[in-house]
C-alpha cells in the first residue's frame, strides 16, 4: 500500500513536471511570436521614417529651387519680398522637423562611405570652379549608382567604393547625387536664360 502511494506519487510528479515544461515552451513560443511581430513593426517604422526623411528633403529641394528660379527674379520687389518672406518661413519650419535614421555599419563600411562622401564632396568643389567638368564626372559618380545600363561612362572606383557600403547608405548617396544633377540642370538652365537676356538686351540698345 505504502509502495502504491509512493508510486503514485512519483508519477504525479513526472506529469507535474512535464506539464511545467510544456507550458514553459509555450510561454517561449509566444514571446517569441511577439518579437516576431515587435521586428515587422521596427522595420515598417523605419520605412516610414525613411520615406519622412525624403520628404523633407524634397520639400527643402523645392524651396529652393522657387527661391531662385528666374520667374522669381522677373517679379515686382514688392511680391518678390512677400514670396521671399513665405518661402523663408516655410524652410525654417521644415527645417525644425528633425528626422533622424541610424544606420548600423561594420568598420569596412564606415570605411567606404567615409570615401564616398569625400569623393562626392571633392566633386562639387569641383562643380563651383568647373561646371561642365564637374557635371560631367557627377554623371560618371550617379553611373555608378544605378542599376540599368546608363548612357555615360560609369566610375569604376566609385562604384567598387559604393558596392562596399551599407545598403541604406547606397540609397542615401544615390540620392543626393541625383539631387545634385538636378541643380546643376537648374543652374544651367538659369545661366542660358540670364545670358539670352543679356543677348536681348545687348540688341535691344543697338549692340552697346
Amino acid at each position: 500500500m505504502a509502495q502504491a502511494k509512493i508510486q503514485a506519487k512519483l508519477n504525479e510528479a513526472a506529469c507535474s513536471k512535464f506539464h511545467r515544461t510544456l507550458s514553459m515552451a509555450d510561454r517561449s513560443g509566444q514571446l517569441l511570436e511577439n518579437l516576431d511581430q515587435l521586428e515587422m513593426r521596427v522595420e515598417a517604422l523605419r520605412e516610414d521614417a525613411c520615406a519622412m526623411e525624403q520628404e523633407r528633403e524634397s520639400i527643402l529641394e523645392m524651396i529652393q529651387s522657387i527661391q531662385n528660379c528666374q520667374e522669381m527674379r522677373n517679379i515686382c520687389a514688392g511680391e518678390r519680398e512677400e514670396l521671399t518672406l513665405t518661402a523663408d518661413r516655410l524652410m525654417g519650419r521644415t527645417l525644425s522637423v528633425e528626422i533622424s535614421v541610424g544606420t548600423i555599419r561594420n568598420l569596412q563600411q564606415e570605411e567606404a562611405l567615409r570615401k564616398a562622401t569625400s569623393i562626392i564632396d571633392e566633386m562639387v568643389k569641383k562643380l563651383l570652379s568647373d561646371m561642365e567638368g564637374g557635371r560631367q564626372q557627377l554623371l560618371a559618380l550617379h553611373a555608378a549608382c544605378v542599376t540599368e545600363a546608363p548612357p555615360v561612362p560609369i566610375d569604376q572606383k566609385f562604384q567598387a567604393v559604393v558596392i562596399s557600403c551599407a545598403l541604406e547608405d547606397q540609397k542615401k548617396i544615390k540620392r543626393r547625387l541625383e539631387s545634385l544633377l538636378r541643380n546643376v540642370g537648374n543652374a544651367e538652365k538659369n545661366i542660358k536664360i540670364m545670358d539670352h537676356q543679356k543677348l536681348e538686351d545687348t540688341r535691344a540698345n543697338g549692340g552697346h
